[in-house]
């Protein structure tokens, strides 16, 4: 009898590892995914700028797909108009004569699929790096090290800021977003570690100028997104909406934003 029943639950734990489970992951509709953020970078022009449109797919896409056949236009103040062009059908739309100026307004126009897309932007300006602060003994061990950009928030007016922090090995930068609600007219810096940060590595800092909607933007987006946060088969709290609306059909509104930065970068040896 014994024995019976040892073969019996052999038969039913052989017999479970073979059955197929098919795991039910929430789709959405796909939407159209606007990339579109235009940075002048000091010591350059300016005047190469790209727009990517691409289209939401469900998680376990290996595949992003892009959105070509579009028409993308950016409108200044004074109606100029600057034509990005798809040139290579991969949704990486491109113009070679974008004009950027400090608190200037800038218009998006995309027509896609019939439908219009529109957003608007300020152009703010960007708060220099003053210098960088390493510490070797950060961390909840001790031994993790920390960088440290300073920077001199301007006194008497509101000012966001956009830091993107990216390592030689690193896939994805490490991003976050300031604001001097407590620290008007002070220094103050911006703050990068990693586990797997070592000596020699290369390190690009980049702090972007940018507004109080994007800041809201970007900081909500990111709370989502930490590590804390749900997985993959949980449904996000809310769906974080960017300042570009479907002006042909608003149900069918986009995922992303658009953005106008001036911006700065320093690389940093890791010592």
């Amino acid at each position: 009898m014994k024995n019976s029943l040892y073969i019996l639950l052999l038969f039913f734990m052989f017999s479970s590892c073979e059955d197929v489970i098919e795991l039910e992951v929430p789709n959405a509709e796909t939407r159209l995914v606007i990339d579109a953020s235009l940075n002048w970078f000091e010591g350059t022009t300016g005047t190469n700028q790209f727009i990517k449109l691409t289209l939401s797919a469900p998680f376990f896409n290996n595949e992003i797909p892009p959105a070509t056949g579009a028409t993308v236009l950016v409108t200044d103040q004074n109606n100029n108009i600057f034509n990005f062009v798809d040139s290579n059908a991969n949704g990486i739309y491109e113009c070679f004569n974008f004009n950027p100026q400090i608190n200037q307004e800038y218009a998006l126009t995309i027509t896609y699929n019939n439908e219009t897309y529109i957003g608007s932007e300020t152009m703010k300006s960007v708060t220099p790096i003053d210098f960088i602060e390493q510490e070797d003994n950060g961390g909840f061990s001790g031994d993790e090290i920390e960088i440290k950009a300073f920077y001199t928030d301007p006194a008497d007016e509101e000012n966001f800021y956009f830091f993107e922090f990216k390592e030689e090995f690193e896939t994805n930068p490490m991003l976050d977003v300031y604001d001097d609600e407590f620290i008007n007219g002070n220094q103050i810096f911006a703050f990068y570690t990693n586990e797997d940060t070592e000596t020699g590595n290369e390190l690009m800092i980049r702090n972007y100028g940018i507004s109080s909607q994007f800041y809201e933007f970007m900081n909500l987006l990111l709370q989502q997104t930490s590590d804390g946060g749900g997985g993959p088969f949980e449904i996000q709290p809310a769906t974080v909406r960017g300042n570009c609306i479907n002006q042909t059909n608003p149900e069918n509104f986009p995922f992303g934003y658009f953005r106008v930065s001036q911006a700065t970068e320093v690389i940093y040896i890791i010592e």
